[in-house]
C-alpha cells in the first residue's frame, strides 16, 4: 500500500503524514480516531474488514515543538518544483548557491537554489545579477505546512482544510 494518510493533532492541526498501516493500527489501538475514510477500498484481515483512512485526528494532544523543514537536497528540488529556477529546464538539476560559498554564501534555504547544469555553469563563481541571469522566484525556506500541502506530492481533496487551503 502506498497510500498516505494524514495525522492532525487533538486540535485538528495537521501534524504529519503517514502510511495507511500506521494509521490502521493507531484507530485499531484508540489513539486516534477516523475522520475521513475512502468509501471505495477496505482493509481486509482473515475475518473482517475495515474502512480505508485517509484523514485520522489523535485522541490526546501531542505538544510539537516548532517543526522546520529540514535543509537536504531533495526538499530544495521540491521546494523549486523540480525546475531551473533560472531557465525552467527539468533536466540535469544541481544546486546552485545564489551567493558564490567563495564571497561567503552559506547553505541555507535562501541561497540554495535548483540550477540545471548548463546555467550552475554559466553563472559560475558570481551572482545572478552579474552573470545576468534572473531568477523566477528568489528561494525561501518553506513552513511545514507549505512543504506537507505544497510540497508533499499528491495532496488529496479531503486534506486541503486541514492544510490551511
Amino acid at each position: 500500500m502506498e497510500d498516505r494518510v494524514l495525522v492532525l493533532n487533538q486540535d485538528y492541526q495537521a501534524l504529519s503524514i503517514c502510511s495507511v498501516e500506521r494509521a490502521f493500527v493507531l484507530v485499531y489501538l484508540q489513539k486516534a480516531e477516523l475522520v475521513s475514510y475512502n468509501s471505495r477500498r477496505m482493509l481486509h484481515s482473515v475475518s473482517q474488514a475495515f474502512r480505508f483512512p485517509t484523514i485520522i485526528r489523535l485522541y490526546s494532544y501531542v505538544r510539537m515543538p516548532y517543526k522546520k523543514v529540514s535543509l537536504s537536497r531533495n526538499s530544495i528540488f521540491r521546494r523549486d518544483g523540480f525546475s531551473c529556477l533560472y531557465c525552467g529546464s527539468r533536466h540535469q538539476l544541481s544546486i546552485d548557491h545564489v551567493i558564490p560559498r567563495s564571497r561567503g554564501g552559506n547553505d541555507s534555504w535562501e541561497n540554495l537554489a535548483t540550477a540545471c547544469q548548463k546555467c550552475n555553469a554559466k553563472k559560475g563563481d558570481m551572482t545572478p545579477e552579474e552573470a545576468g541571469m534572473s531568477m523566477r522566484i528568489r528561494p525561501f525556506r518553506p513552513s511545514y505546512i507549505m512543504f506537507l500541502r505544497d510540497f508533499s506530492g499528491n495532496v488529496k481533496e479531503e486534506w486541503r482544510p486541514y492544510l490551511l487551503m
